[in-house]
């Protein structure tokens, strides 16, 4: 491959098992079917209870009407509840439901048993070329936080 091309071979590849992993974990999910958007902001909240809708906005790299639109989705599914921000009432703080924690947990765990499969057919090679490129993955994704936090 030449080194013109990797940058684009490496953004498909990564997409690609991305996409892979949703659509197969997509078929086990109890419904409603939650979109990427839509599981990347209930990550976010559980990993930062009390989120402001314009700050995940700014996290998620979302226009904050975009933001607002899904809060109102996984609200009226009862996976998200909208808090008056204490000394703002108009400020809402965004909190994960009983109901989305559970369903993050089961797509934790059935994400981590999909990979650990499809890692474990791999050869021994492979799976060292893999652990070995985490680093440098880590790195990458980074840069992306920081230039996406600049912009």
């Amino acid at each position: 491959m030449r080194a013109a091309e990797f940058p684009d071979t490496l953004a498909d590849v990564l997409a690609g098992i991305q996409r892979q992993i949703r659509r197969t974990l997509r078929r086990g999910t109890p419904a409603p079917a939650l979109r990427g958007a839509q599981v990347e902001l209930l990550r976010l909240v559980e990993e930062s209870p009390g989120i402001g809708v314009s700050e995940a906005a700014r996290q998620l790299g979302l226009a904050g009407n975009s933001v607002s639109t899904l809060v109102n989705q996984l609200t009226g599914s009862g996976l998200l509840r909208r808090e008056t921000a204490p000394g703002d009432r108009r400020s809402a703080r965004l909190m994960p439901t009983p109901q989305a924690r559970a369903r993050l947990r089961d797509w934790h765990e059935r994400r981590g048993a999909l990979v650990r499969e499809q890692v474990t057919r791999l050869s021994d090679e492979d799976q060292a070329a893999l652990a070995a490129a985490l680093p440098a993955l880590r790195r990458l994704s980074a840069g992306l936080h920081e230039d996406l936090e600049e912009r």
